[in-house]
């Protein structure tokens, strides 16, 4: 089975955000943005997805990615 790969990382450096101010404007703590930045995460809360996309001003699908097991 495939899995889901969070690419938070790669959006932040495209808008120039470092993860302490991401996580000052989405509301939550550092700890748990940098748990789903670094794909230490088995779930995300859409509401918090939700808020990712609206401060990096992206879509969820630019975040998530599908990975196909090889």
């Amino acid at each position: 089975m495939g899995k889901i790969v969070l690419r938070l990382d790669r959006m932040m450096v495209e808008r120039k955000m470092s993860l302490n101010e991401l996580a000052e404007r989405v509301g939550i703590s550092n700890v748990n943005l940098s748990k789903i930045k670094n794909n230490k995460v088995t779930a995300i809360r859409f509401a918090t997805l939700a808020a990712i996309c609206e401060v990096l001003d992206c879509e969820a699908g630019d975040i998530l990615e599908f990975q196909k097991e090889e």
